[in-house]
């Protein structure tokens, strides 16, 4: 077992773990009912859980874009969720001011993809002693995230995860090279596939990315065959009235299904 899956209290399954919920901390309830929801599933099939959300949304493309109910308020949720369920917690930051506010919430500090370069802000997540997912950026490549690694090392922090979240692909698409997943995991850190924002349709006219949902079982089925660490997906129960990533997001009542799915896969790729 990574040491970081024991920082977290993941019981040692042999199955993937997983890292899902809303995008963002939207309203007082919906994050508790998809964690309670995932909660149950997970329990069922054996699968690792941390519960993923933002409590603030810092890089949206239009100026009235949602970006949480308060940084406090969101705080204050995702803690709760953590103390109710017993269960770790994921959220992103985007400063070091950030860093140092979220750390006392939650378990795992999350670096969106497009500051995975920024060395202060890793330093920051580093130094509040929390494990640290990097979420590789959608103009790197796999091998450039060893930096990532070295820098929050060198600041005295093993608590590590990667996370491949797909490579831009011309101005409005990604796709996900699953090469990357064996090179990342030379880092010996667990590696993430993020089988949701992988599928995101980016820089639309209307200033709200799209996403091509249909895939999601495709994407996540050819990561667990080639042997991830983690699956990484956003989860609602109506995406089409989420206020953040509705278009590439699961519908929670899918998630059971998928989950036992890709676990089925999981145990016949590593059958000895």
């Amino acid at each position: 077992m990574y040491p970081i899956l024991e920082h977290l209290h993941f019981t040692e399954t042999g199955n993937f773990f997983l890292i899902a919920g809303p995008c963002v901390i939207e309203d007082e309830t919906t994050p508790f009912l998809i964690a309670e929801r995932l909660v149950g599933i997970t329990e069922r099939l054996g699968i690792p859980y941390a519960f993923k959300a933002s409590y603030r949304k810092a890089n949206r493309s239009r100026i009235d874009s949602f970006t949480g109910i308060g940084d406090q308020a969101g705080l204050d949720i995702l803690k709760a969720i953590r103390d109710r369920f017993g269960i770790p917690v994921v959220t992103d930051i985007h400063s070091e001011q950030e860093a140092a506010a979220a750390a006392p919430y939650v378990d795992v500090l999350q670096i969106p993809a497009f500051l995975c370069r920024q060395t202060s802000l890793l330093e920051a997540a580093a130094q509040t002693g929390r494990c640290v997912n990097v979420k590789k950026g959608q103009f790197l490549s796999p091998e450039a995230m060893t930096h990532a690694v070295e820098k929050i090392t060198h600041f005295g922090n093993h608590n590590i995860m990667l996370t491949e979240r797909g490579t831009t692909f011309g101005y409005q698409d990604l796709v996900v090279d699953f090469r990357g997943i064996p090179i990342m995991q030379k880092n010996r850190v667990p590696v993430v596939v993020d089988i949701t924002h992988s599928l995101q349709r980016p820089n639309q006219t209307s200033g709200v990315t799209g996403g091509n949902p249909e895939m999601i079982e495709t994407i996540g089925r050819a990561a667990v065959a080639v042997g991830c660490d983690g699956i990484f997906m956003e989860t609602h129960p109506n995406p089409a009235v989420a206020k953040s990533d509705g278009a590439n997001m699961l519908r929670l009542d899918l998630a059971e299904d998928l989950l036992s799915t890709l676990l089925r896969i999981h145990r016949a790729a590593h059958m000895q």
